[in-house]
């Protein structure tokens, strides 16, 4: 589903991908470890088109996304990647379904139909009770969940998560990896996860160990 050949890139004299080879299925959730500095997060983003590599190519379902550019690659984005950070970044004066809503609103979706979806997502997560909350009124375990929402708003067809479980505590991670994996079960829906986090490592289909800009 997803391809990326000979990626590289540099920012200034310092290399930081060095001819990365990386492919995922659809419906696979895959792991990406390695030390701090190894070319994870830069590799995430240049997958998600929020970096151009220097070189190589990147397709997902057939469309070349590193030939993307200015609104074409806005568009592609918003309709097939979902995001998924350390930090929520949910707007603070917007409630819990009015920030899940974003995506579909830029995508130029009803505010029925994207509020039906966003209730949708919240059911699935358990929070429905939590549909007019703003996110200092929710807990930090909540807000993630929120967040994962906001991404599967407009069924993307991937999902990359940044160290999603970083800020939150074991049993809010569990609970965040958990949903993951029934996500992947009843939806088939694709993750590529940068984690430092073992227990999410385990659970992936497969794990991907990057050293030096390299896969290894």
């Amino acid at each position: 589903m997803l391809k990326a050949t000979g990626i590289r890139k540099s920012y200034g004299s310092l290399p930081i991908l060095k001819g990365v080879d990386f492919e995922v299925e659809k419906g696979e959730i895959v792991s990406i470890i390695g030390a701090s500095g190894a070319g994870k997060s830069t590799l995430l983003h240049i997958l998600g088109t929020l970096d151009k590599p220097d070189s190589g190519t990147v397709e997902l379902n057939g469309t070349k996304i590193h030939r993307l550019s200015g609104e074409l690659v806005s568009m592609f984005r918003n309709k097939n990647i979902g995001f998924v950070f350390q930090f929520h970044h949910l707007l603070p004066e917007f409630t819990a379904i009015e920030n899940i809503c974003i995506p579909a609103f830029i995508a130029k979706r009803s505010k029925k139909e994207s509020e039906a979806k966003a209730m949708e997502l919240l059911d699935l997560l358990g929070l429905k009770d939590r549909a007019q909350h703003k996110p200092n009124e929710l807990s930090g375990g909540e807000q993630q969940r929120i967040a994962v929402a906001r991404a599967l708003i407009n069924s993307p067809t991937v999902i990359l998560a940044d160290e999603p479980s970083g800020n939150l505590d074991s049993a809010n991670a569990a609970l965040l990896h958990q949903f993951f994996i029934t996500l992947r079960d009843n939806f088939n829906q694709t993750f590529i996860i940068v984690t430092h986090n073992e227990g999410l490592a385990k659970i992936s289909d497969r794990v991907v160990t990057m050293k030096d800009g390299l896969i290894i």
